[in-house]
């Protein structure tokens, strides 16, 4: 089995840790305290590092955790996302990046509506690009599972959307 380094094999899960911990709590400091504390206890654990299957599952397990606890212990906020990461629009005219960027704002917002297992899933899946059995292991379900709530996350968005873009509900 290969050796696991923190700075080569860890250290740069950091900024999925932060999108997933973010996504969580709605509150740029609470998740990087989540991450730095999820890297603590990573750190701490690193006796057991061979014994995991996949050390980046493991982290995001801890940072999720991890997440859910500060959010519930705040009473979960439900402020608004920012999406400071999104990459620049293919758009050419000012009116194009607007539209583009209001829609990217809205479908945030759409995903920020679902239900926390479905937001979760749709997140790990569509942002940060796992494959079914990671967000499986992840979040403690069946791969069937994560499929169904994905599919439902993703239709109620792509609902939800067409309602808002055509008719302005």
């Amino acid at each position: 089995m290969q050796e696991i380094s923190f700075r080569n094999d860890i250290l740069p899960l950091k900024d999925k840790l932060f999108r997933l911990a973010l996504r969580i709590t709605f509150n740029r400091a609470e998740a990087e305290d989540v991450v730095q504390e999820t890297l603590i206890r990573v750190w701490n654990k690193r006796d057991e590092w061979p014994q995991f299957g996949s050390i980046e599952a493991y982290c995001l397990t801890v940072a999720r955790n991890l997440a859910i606890d500060r959010s519930e212990r705040k009473d979960a906020r439900a402020v608004e996302l920012t999406p400071d990461m999104e990459d620049a629009s293919d758009a050419s005219s000012p009116y194009e990046r607007l539209v583009s960027k209001e829609r990217m704002a809205l479908i945030h917002r759409l995903m920020n509506e679902l239900p926390e297992k479905q937001r979760l899933i749709m997140q790990l899946r569509d942002v940060e690009g796992k494959s079914y059995k990671e967000i499986a292991v992840v979040l403690n379900l069946t791969e069937e599972q994560v499929k169904v709530n994905l599919f439902r996350a993703r239709q109620k968005v792509k609902q939800r959307f067409i309602d808002i873009e055509g008719y302005g509900l």
